[in-house]
């Protein structure tokens, strides 16, 4: 195979493609990474790269007859939700994974945005992301008034029942808001859930 057919469809701009998708995933990666999240920076960085490849070989096959420069592109789009929702999972009333999946969002994003050549547009979108990512905890600590939910188990014979109602009346006058889940009887064993709203300084 002859050099220059193998390098015809190589265009110098690919690299300052690439480059720029290796710096975007780096930095939107290395945040999760220190906060050892299920997706890092390899992840978030293989992310991002990918979506640049796919949007260039989107780009340089859509350009021919069907003139369609977005097709494998926009599957990028669809795609990348299933690896968002693999690192969202429920613990309790809680939700995690939210952020780690809104970045890998962003990061494609970011990475179709210079597979077609709009530098300025994914450079500025990368820069109000990693803002985001870094002051975003202490946005909301400062100026958002935050609550925040917890559950919690209680397993007390069945002898004491009036146990609820003391974890009640001693619980709600520093939660704001206290609630009875569930309350199971096993032998002579009572196993009671409550689920206590707070607010969070």
């Amino acid at each position: 195979m002859e050099w220059d057919i193998m390098i015809r469809n190589w265009e110098n701009e690919d690299f300052i493609k690439i480059l720029l998708s290796l710096v975007a995933g780096l930095l939107l990666g290395i945040e999760r990474e220190v906060k050892d999240k299920a997706a890092g920076f390899k992840t978030i960085t293989i992310i991002c790269l990918g979506s640049t490849l796919f949007t260039i070989l989107s780009y340089k096959m859509g350009a021919g007859n069907s003139e369609d420069a977005t097709r494998i592109a926009s599957y990028v789009v669809s795609g990348i939700g299933f690896l968002g929702a693999g690192v969202i999972f429920k613990d309790g009333v809680n939700v995690n994974g939210l952020t780690t999946a809104g970045i890998i969002w962003i990061a494609s994003a970011i990475g179709i945005s210079f597979g077609f050549g709009e530098y300025l547009i994914g450079i500025v979108f990368l820069i109000c992301s990693y803002m985001v990512i870094l002051f975003g905890n202490y946005i909301s600590k400062t100026f958002i008034n935050k609550t925040s939910y917890k559950s919690f188990k209680v397993t007390y014979s069945r002898d004491h029942s009036g146990l609820k109602e003391k974890i009640i009346n001693g619980l709600s006058p520093s939660c704001l808001s206290i609630t009875l889940k569930s309350s199971i009887l096993l032998t002579n064993q009572i196993t009671t859930t409550f689920e206590i709203k707070y607010r969070t300084e």
